[in-house]
């Protein structure tokens, strides 16, 4: 990887059948995993990005918390159907998300994080423009939802980089794309 490569990574966690939300958009099951002090590896992974993408329902979503935005210190590209006015770094597209991660790649910068929803994955994968795969699979089986690669049509050779296990159960698998 060259010096101001910046790439783009999926970091995400999927039920073991799949899923990223139930079927009403419900993410409570995460808490399954969660253990005091325990991370998954997500403080070094966020400092190593600077722009985030995702998906407006995902934004929504994360807004509905009523806590702060936590990726208020990056610049954010949220894709919706829906003009809307930028607000401060957080910028609201249409269209060509193709032509938005070459622009973003050509600038210095750090790495870009993907974070959601299956649209927006489903989008940029169908598109090859996902460098990286950071799944973390909860070890609960949700029956039905929202699928992670919903749609999915294009076949994507990957090369796994890492795997890593916790006590929680949770398996965390790190690919990248075989061509890039």
């Amino acid at each position: 990887m060259m010096m101001n490569e910046r790439n783009v990574i999926l970091y995400i966690a999927a039920s073991m059948d799949g899923f990223i939300a139930g079927e009403d958009g419900d993410i409570g099951w995460l808490s399954a995993v969660e253990r005091p002090g325990e991370d998954y590896g997500y403080a070094e992974f966020i400092s190593s990005v600077d722009t985030v993408i995702l998906g407006r329902k995902t934004y929504d979503k994360v807004l509905s918390f009523g806590i702060p935005y936590p990726h208020a210190d990056k610049q954010c590209y949220v894709v919706t159907r829906t003009v809307r006015p930028d607000e401060g770094n957080i910028h609201f597209i249409q269209g060509d998300l193709a032509g938005l991660v070459r622009q973003l790649k050509e600038q210095r910068g750090k790495n870009i994080f993907v974070d959601g929803g299956a649209e927006v994955v489903q989008m940029m994968q169908q598109q090859s423009l996902i460098d990286e795969y950071i799944v973390s699979i909860i070890p609960v089986m949700l029956g039905n939802g929202i699928r992670l690669f919903k749609g999915t049509t294009v076949r994507e050779d990957l090369r796994l980089i890492g795997s890593r296990s916790y006590d929680s159960g949770l398996v965390q698998l790190h690919y990248r794309t075989a061509g890039k």
